[in-house]
């Protein structure tokens, strides 16, 4: 793998580690604690309202109630001793008040509820919101009492969510058992282990919204309106939903709505029934949607583009939607935004990456083809490249020129390597303003060689007459200034050189390895215009050109035809051409 993959595959995986520690952190710490909440409640909306529990009933202390008693609030203790004695005729499993009676009232009042309460055949159980260090109550006066009659005191407190949201309650409160709890094992007779309860208490599982559980107003109930059949067997949950008295409140299923206290207690008591089926999932769950939901996209990105890695993103994010709705039907609550958010981190992170690291490339690509073709078309080669920033083979008519220095081995004899290197690069500078300042493509430095092509990578249909021209200024212009700057004007020795062009059908690309990547044009035009610059050694020529250069030519005048001579490596010899110039002739 190359070292630019390396990094590449080295950053994704920074990527991943960084949503997935980010990610775990907010978790860790409940960072987006009252959103994820709202997820809950959108669960519930998902679900929809499931069928109510069929041994539970609701009696509302309404403004029916109030309307149709003339009373206010707080109802005469001995209308509750009536509703108490209706409900135990009809045969209730339990009754469940979530009314305190801490204080005491009227005598008479008073007796007549804590006589309805002995007397009741249901078991009775009675709310309450204040309890001593010991986790007793003081309904009734106390415990004493609740134990002579056979009731029994829960609390009936809730510890809200933030925005006043009641979603989960605890086993017990200030020592004493929750009115849920209490309820249903005065009612069944069981114990229900504490150990179940999570810490920050269990998830109320709500039936569906306010009105959900039958209900039945108080007025009709001891009014004989209401149907003894309708409490038979059942556990009945008294309280008040009169809104003026204040004992309505937000749950995860209310939207708009508010429900009564004593629909929350009845939902309460059915989740425990059921053996609190609502949890949140364990840890190493949550931990691990995390995990995958923050890698998903860092790991495509090392094998797909990055949009298509977000994609994939995207589609494990809906895949995971879908995935939280279903476990939490089946009693499961899933972390929903914290592995989201590892997700959309992660996203950002490998899109970054992928255009940083492009952007990067884009530049190396640049510099690298600065290095061969001239400045402006520098653009217009980039957009030619594969996505790999690399230009296709390809086969092309192209002018292909080869120049070399005579005599430079004699030149170097007399000066210091850092002299000569100096020298080799002022002349080497020279010729390939030359070339480049006619559009043509530096091919490669073979030590004091040049290699250099006309018509490519971008097509030119002059590219004959740019390697001519080319080639006049080489010899011309290019190489008295060398000499002039290098050498002095009094010295005997100067650089001497020999060019050979041929035009033809080449393969140009780039050839390389990860590490070193180069433009190049192979193919026999090429050996012929090398073979070309050769063959002007020993002549008082400077420049070789073939015929199918002249050819190719739009103006053709200032040469002269030298030869036919037999090339190396082709069968039939070459009628080969020079200029007439004097400042070509060695």
């Amino acid at each position: 793998m190359s070292s630019s993959g390396q990094r590449r595959r080295l950053y994704l995986g920074a990527v991943a580690a960084a949503a997935i520690a980010i990610a775990l952190l907010c978790w860790f710490t409940d960072a987006l604690g009252r959103s994820e909440l709202d997820t809950v409640d959108a669960r519930f909306a998902v679900r929809g309202t499931e069928n109510p529990p069929d041994d539970l009933v609701v009696v509302e202390i309404d403004d029916v109630s109030f309307d149709a008693l003339q009373q206010r609030w707080p109802l005469p203790r001995s209308l509750h001793g009536r509703l108490i004695e209706v409900l135990s005729d009809a045969g209730a499993a339990a009754i469940v008040y979530e009314v305190q009676f801490t204080e005491p009232t009227e005598p008479a009042e008073d007796e007549a509820l804590v006589g309805a309460v002995a007397d009741s055949r249901a078991p009775v159980v009675l709310a309450t919101e204040e309890t001593d260090e010991q986790g007793r109550s003081g309904v009734f006066g106390g415990d004493r009492v609740l134990d002579q009659i056979g009731a029994r005191a829960g609390h009936s407190a809730f510890d809200p969510d933030p925005g006043g949201v009641f979603r989960r309650f605890d086993y017990s409160t200030g020592g004493l058992e929750s009115l849920s709890v209490a309820a249903v094992e005065q009612r069944d007779g069981v114990q229900v282990d504490p150990g179940d309860f999570p810490d920050d208490g269990a998830w109320i599982d709500y039936a569906g919204p306010p009105g959900t559980i039958p209900s039945h107003s108080f007025s009709r109930v001891i009014g004989g309106k209401v149907d003894p059949e309708a409490f038979k067997g059942k556990t009945v949950v008294v309280g008040v939903s009169a809104p003026t008295v204040q004992d309505v409140h937000p749950v995860s299923t209310s939207d708009d709505e508010l429900m009564p206290g004593a629909e929350i207690q009845a939902n309460a008591i059915a989740t425990v029934e059921n053996g609190l089926d609502l949890g949140d999932a364990s840890w190493p769950f949550g931990a691990l949607a995390i995990v995958l939901l923050g890698s998903v996209v860092p790991a495509a990105g090392l094998r797909w583009p990055p949009l298509a890695a977000a994609g994939a993103g995207l589609l494990a994010g809906l895949l995971y939607l879908v995935i939280a709705p279903l476990a939490f039907n089946a009693g499961t609550i899933l972390p929903l935004l914290y592995p989201l958010l590892a997700l959309a981190i992660a996203i950002v992170g490998t899109l970054a990456v992928h255009y940083l690291f492009a952007a990067f490339e884009r530049q190396r690509a640049r510099l690298m083809f600065e290095r061969f073709v001239p400045p402006g078309v520098v653009d217009e080669v980039m957009g030619r490249a594969d996505d790999d920033l690399r230009l296709g083979s390809q086969k092309r008519v192209c002018t292909v020129m080869f120049s070399d220095v005579r005599g430079f081995t004699t030149i170097a004899e007399s000066r210091g390597p850092d002299q000569v290197l100096s020298v080799l690069n002022r002349y080497l500078g020279e010729m390939t303003d030359a070339i480049m300042g006619h559009g043509g493509t530096l091919v490669s430095y073979m030590g004091d060689g040049i290699m250099a092509v006309f018509g490519a990578p971008l097509d030119q249909p002059d590219h004959a007459d740019r390697a001519l021209a080319a080639a006049r200024e080489m010899l011309e212009v290019r190489l008295s200034a060398v000499n002039e700057a290098v050498l002095g004007k009094e010295l005997d020795e100067r650089f001497e050189i020999g060019v050979g062009l041929h035009s033809g059908e080449v393969m140009t690309g780039q050839v390389g390895s990860e590490r070193r990547v180069e433009y190049t044009a192979i193919g026999d035009t090429v050996n012929t215009a090398s073979r070309l610059e050769g063959l002007t050694k020993g002549t008082p020529h400077a420049l070789f050109l073939s015929s199918a250069t002249v050819e190719m030519l739009t103006d053709p005048s200032g040469l002269e035809a030298v030869d036919t001579l037999e090339v190396r490596g082709r069968r039939e010899p070459i009628e080969v051409w020079t200029l007439t110039s004097a400042e070509a002739r060695s």
